[in-house]
C-alpha cells in the first residue's frame, strides 16, 4: 500500500446476493490513489468498476455488502463507518459523479436547488452567496445560459447538460477525492474534451485524487496517470498509463485495447439506391416560459432538415449535445410531431398517420433509447419487456418469450436472466436489453439514439458486429445517432453533422471524416480524445 495515498482500498471484497451470476461483485481489490493523481479503472460491463465506486461511498444496493477488507480515508476505515459519519464524508471529503444523471437528479427540484443544497448542508454561506457559487459552477462546467439552467428542472436539459450539472454538484465543495463513474459517456467529443480538461485542471489546482471509471481507452490515454484493469471483480493488471496502453501484460487488457474502434472508416459498402426513409424539410421548435406565448424563449431544435436513408444503409447523425440529434430521432418515430416537413417510410408519410395507425406502423420502425434505465419499466421483468411488442402485434406469449431468450443471446446476455428486473443489471447490460426489445419485431428501420454509448469497448464491438449482421441478414436500415465519432466511422455509410438544429455537412462517411469541409466538423474531429495513442498503436502495427 502507498504511504502517501489519500484513499486506499485494502483487499476489499463485496458479496452479491444468492442467485447472482457470481458470489462477489469485487474480491480482494487493493488500490491506492495519491493526491494530484488520476487513476483510471477500466473493464467490461459487470467487471466491478462501478461497484468499487459504490462501495467507497457506501451506497451499495440492498443485498450487496462489504464482507472483507478496508477503505482507508483520512485515518478512518470507511468500511466500518456508520451512516452519520458517511454523510459527513460524502460531498465534502469524497464526491461522486454518477453514470446516469437522470436517476441521480431529483426530477421535482431545479438544478440550482440541487447544487445549492451541497452548500446548505456543508457551509454557512448566505442564500445570495450560494446562488453566486451555483452560477459560477455551472459556468465552469460550460453549461450555456447558466442563470436559466439553474432554474430548469432535469428533464428540461439535454443529456449532456444533465451530466455537466452532476459534475458541478460533485465539484461544489472541492473534495479531496473525486470519483467519476463514466462521467463523459453521454457527452459529445467537444464537451468531453472540456470536461476532461476541467477535471485535470481541478486535479492540478486542488491536488485532488481522482478515481476515474471509464470504458473509453481514448479517455484513458488522455487523462490517466495510472490504470487498473478489472475483470470479474478482480484487478488483473495495474500500472502507469504508458505501460498499460503501450505494453499490456494481461491477455484481457490486450483484448480490450484491440476492441477500440479506429477513427479511419472501413472500405465503402455497396447498398441500394432505393430510399427506405426520407426526411424532407423537417422543423421542430420549442417555446419555453413567457405569459400566453409572449416573451417565450424560442429554441429551433430541428431546422429545415432533409436527409435520406437508403435501404440497407446506415445513416449516422453526429453533433454536440443540444444540436438536435435526439429531437430529430423522436420526430422520425413520432414520439414528438414536427411543425413542418415530411417523413416517409417507404411510400407512407408517417406524419399523416393517426396515432392508432402509427402504433401499427411501429412494427416497421423501432427505436433504441439513449437512457436505458428511463426507458425500461422497473416493475416488469426484462423478458416481459422484450416480448411485449411482439405480443401486442399478435405473437403468442410463449413464442414471444422464446424469441426474447434468443435475442438476449444475440446481444450477449444470459437467456436465463429474462426473469430479472432492470435494476438488477449494470448500465451496459440495460442498454443491451433496450436493443433486444427494439429488435424483437424485426423492423425495417432501426433508429438508434446513442445505442452503444453506455457499453464498454468489447461489448460495443460485439453489438456493432450484431447490427452489421442484422443489416446484412434482414436488410435492416439504421439511423445511428452517436457522439462517438470513432463508432460512427466504423458503422455508418453516410453521416450528417448537426449544429444548432441544422445539418452543416453531410455525405459518405469516408469523405466527411477524411476531408471535412465545415469548420464545425473539423473541430469535432480534432476533439476526439486519445488520438496520440491511436497514432502510436498504428505505428507499432506497421504498414497494413
Amino acid at each position: 500500500m502507498s504511504t502517501d495515498a489519500v484513499l486506499t482500498l485494502d483487499r476489499l471484497s463485496v458479496s452479491l446476493p444468492k442467485g447472482a451470476d457470481r458470489s462477489h461483485a469485487m474480491q480482494d481489490v487493493s488500490l491506492a490513489i495519491a493526491a494530484n493523481e488520476i487513476l483510471c479503472v477500466v473493464g467490461e460491463s459487470g467487471s466491478g468498476k462501478s461497484m468499487t465506486a459504490n462501495a467507497i461511498m457506501r451506497l451499495l444496493p440492498s443485498g450487496v455488502a462489504i464482507d472483507g477488507g478496508r477503505i482507508l480515508f483520512e485515518g478512518r476505515d470507511l468500511a466500518q463507518a456508520d451512516e452519520a459519519e458517511m454523510r459527513r464524508v460524502r460531498g465534502a471529503g469524497i464526491a461522486m459523479i454518477f453514470q446516469e444523471p437522470m436517476t441521480a437528479l431529483n426530477p421535482l427540484r431545479t438544478i440550482g436547488d440541487q447544487i445549492g443544497e451541497m452548500f446548505q448542508i456543508h457551509s454557512d454561506l448566505s442564500r445570495s452567496e450560494i446562488a453566486a457559487r451555483v452560477q459560477s459552477l455551472l459556468e465552469e462546467v460550460r453549461i450555456p445560459e447558466p442563470k436559466t439552467a439553474a432554474k430548469a428542472y432535469p428533464h428540461e436539459l439535454s443529456g449532456g447538460q444533465r451530466q455537466r450539472a452532476m459534475i458541478a454538484m460533485a465539484l461544489a465543495l472541492d473534495p479531496r477525492v473525486l470519483i467519476a463513474d463514466e462521467p463523459t459517456t453521454a457527452l459529445d467529443v467537444t464537451t468531453q474534451a472540456q470536461i476532461l480538461a476541467l477535471i485535470k485542471d481541478l486535479q492540478k489546482r486542488k491536488g485532488t485524487a481522482v478515481l476515474f471509471i471509464t470504458h473509453d481507452f481514448g479517455v484513458v490515454a488522455e487523462i490517466a496517470d495510472r490504470v487498473a484493469v478489472m475483470q470479474h471483480g478482480r484487478v488483473v493488471e495495474e500500472g502507469t498509463a504508458k505501460a498499460v496502453l503501450n505494453n499490456p501484460q494481461h491477455a484481457y487488457t490486450r483484448q480490450l485495447i484491440a476492441a477500440v474502434p479506429p477513427l479511419a472508416a472501413p472500405a465503402p459498402r455497396v447498398f441500394s439506391d432505393e430510399a427506405i426513409l426520407s426526411i424532407e424539410h423537417v422543423s421542430k421548435t420549442y417555446r419555453n416560459g413567457g405569459f400566453l406565448g409572449r416573451g417565450a424563449r424560442v429554441t429551433h431544435a430541428v431546422k429545415d432538415v432533409s436527409l435520406t436513408l437508403p435501404k440497407g444503409g446506415t445513416l449516422g447523425i453526429v453533433g454536440e449535445s443540444g444540436s438536435g440529434k435526439s429531437t430529430l430521432a423522436r420526430c422520425i418515430v413520432r414520439l414528438i410531431d414536427p411543425e413542418t416537413g415530411v417523413i416517409r417510410l417507404g411510400d407512407t408519410d408517417l406524419l399523416k398517420l393517426t396515432r392508432a395507425e402509427m402504433r401499427e406502423e411501429t412494427r416497421h420502425i423501432q427505436m433504441v433509447f439513449q437512457d436505458p434505465f428511463g426507458s425500461l419499466n422497473p416493475r416488469r421483468k426484462v423478458g416481459e419487456l422484450v416480448a411485449q411488442g411482439p405480443i401486442v402485434h399478435g405473437t403468442p406469449p410463449a413464442e414471444a418469450l422464446t424469441r426474447a431468450k434468443d435475442l438476449f443471446k444475440l446481444v450477449g446476455l444470459d437467456p436465463a436472466s429474462i426473469d430479472r428486473y432492470p435494476h438488477e443489471f449494470s448500465g451496459g447490460q440495460r442498454q443491451r436489453i433496450g436493443l433486444a426489445r427494439a429488435l424483437a419485431l424485426e423492423p425495417e428501420v432501426l433508429v438508434a439514439d446513442e445505442a452503444v454509448s453506455a457499453l464498454d469497448v468489447s461489448v460495443q464491438a460485439q453489438v456493432l458486429r450484431l447490427l452489421a449482421d442484422l443489416r446484412a441478414r434482414l436488410g435492416l436500415s439504421i439511423v445511428f445517432i452517436t457522439h462517438d465519432l470513432r463508432v460512427a466511422a466504423q458503422v455508418c455509410d453516410l453521416v450528417a453533422v448537426m449544429k444548432n438544429g441544422e445539418v452543416v455537412e453531410a455525405g459518405p462517411i469516408g469523405e466527411v471524416f477524411g476531408n471535412p469541409q465545415h469548420a464545425y466538423t473539423q473541430a469535432l474531429l480534432a476533439s476526439i480524445p486519445g488520438q496520440g495513442f491511436e497514432r502510436d498503436r498504428a505505428a507499432a502495427a506497421g504498414p497494413a
